[in-house]
Formats: structure tokens, C-alpha cells, sequence
């Protein structure tokens, strides 16, 4: 029976390269398949891992039907095995219930990847939406880690090495503007919580106030 499977984890954990695998193992086998993605780090209408790799791919805007850009594909003579969805975490709900109705209704395998939370802590409407109707929900195994070296559970922003907790839900990482450089960090609950960023854990290796003193 075809599925909508959700593949989650947080960043680092290789989510785009196993749906990069996986469209390339179906390839292989002679199965086409539409990748959709949404505000990749390569652009629109891509799909990259931090591995390198890189894919062409359908942009999927708020507006865009997913359903309905599947059956005029169809319907105009056009091939699909199957679906792979990328980023799924920035759709809107309304485009997670598509994907549910392309499994039930065109009979096609739907594979979502996607982060569960944001830099709050916050589930992604997409997210949530996801988690509500996906007939199967898989946590990646490949575990990102925290500058620790615990197992990361959080995605932290950061903006010049330092954790934010507000802000706009989405923003792009590894930003870099006149006056800041945003981007994004895995952290363990603990660092989370205390905010306590890489980059922050060396500053703070390196102040005097907490070198050893030697007695007099």
C-alpha cells in the first residue's frame, strides 16, 4: 500500500542526503519520480545535501497545489512513481493534507523530509501537520551532535555565535548582512537551555574569569 512517510530529525542528520538516496535508488530502478522542495540552501527549485550533492527540484510556495501540479503533470502525459518532499517543515498545512491526498487518491509513495521544531522549540505548522497524518513517521539514525558531543536534540539560531530565541519563525541560514551573520547551530538540551552555543563555550574557555588561579 502506498504511504506518506515521515522522515525527521534535527539539522545535521542527513535528511536531504537520504532523500537524495532514495531518489537515486528508485532512478536506478527505472521509477521517475517529482521532488518538491521549499527555501533550500542552494536556491529555489533545488534540492542539496551538505554533502555536496545537489538536484534539480519543483519550488513549493505557499500557493502551490500540490495535488492538482501532480494530476495536470498526469494528465498531460507526464510520469510519477513517487514523491519526495524536502524542507517539509516550511509547507503549509493545507499542502501536508495534499500529500495525504496524493497517496489515497493517485496511489503514489510519498516520502517527507523534515525538521519537527524550530529555533524555539516550537513544532513547524508543517510539521505538526505532518505528525497527524503521516502513516509512518521515521527518526533518522544518523545523530547530529552538539559541540559537546552529546546527542543534539535542538536547533538553535544564532546570530554572530550567539543563541536567539525571537524573531521570524523562517529565516534562511547563514545569512550574512552588513551588520550580522545569522545561522544555525545543533545543541543539546542542556546547552539549549543554558544558551550555550560553540561559540560561546570558547569565549568563555577563554576568559580570565575562569582560568585556574595559582596560589600566592
Amino acid at each position: 500500500m502506498p504511504e506518506l512517510v515521515f522522515f525527521s530529525g534535527t539539522m545535521d542528520c542527513g535528511k536531504s542526503t537520504l532523500a537524495l538516496q532514495i531518489a537515486h535508488n528508485r532512478d536506478a530502478r527505472g521509477l521517475q519520480g517529482v521532488i518538491f522542495t521549499r527555501d533550500d540552501r542552494a536556491g529555489a527549485g533545488k534540492l542539496s545535501s551538505r554533502l555536496g550533492l545537489v538536484t534539480e527540484a519543483v519550488e513549493a510556495p505557499d500557493g502551490l497545489d500540490l495535488y492538482a501540479y501532480l494530476v495536470d503533470q498526469l494528465s498531460q502525459g507526464g510520469k510519477a512513481d513517487y514523491v519526495i518532499v524536502d524542507e517539509a517543515q516550511f509547507l503549509a498545512p493545507v499542502q501536508i493534507d495534499q500529500l495525504a491526498r496524493i497517496v489515497d487518491d493517485l496511489g503514489l509513495d510519498v516520502y517527507a523530509f523534515g525538521i519537527t521544531t524550530d529555533f524555539r522549540t516550537k513544532l513547524f505548522p508543517g510539521s505538526q501537520r505532518l505528525i497527524e497524518l503521516a502513516d509512518r513517521i521515521e527518526q533518522l539514525q544518523v545523530e547530529a551532535l552538539c559541540w559537546c558531543g552529546a546527542r543534539a536534540t535542538h536547533n538553535a539560531r544564532t546570530v554572530d555565535g550567539h543563541m536567539v530565541v525571537e524573531g521570524e519563525q523562517v529565516v534562511v541560514g547563514d545569512v550574512n548582512t552588513a551588520a550580522e551573520v545569522v545561522g544555525y547551530e545543533v545543541l543539546c538540551r542542556r546547552h539549549y537551555r543554558r544558551r550555550m552555543t560553540s561559540a560561546s563555550a570558547r569565549a568563555a574557555t577563554l576568559s580570565p574569569d575562569v582560568l585556574p588561579v595559582t596560589p600566592a
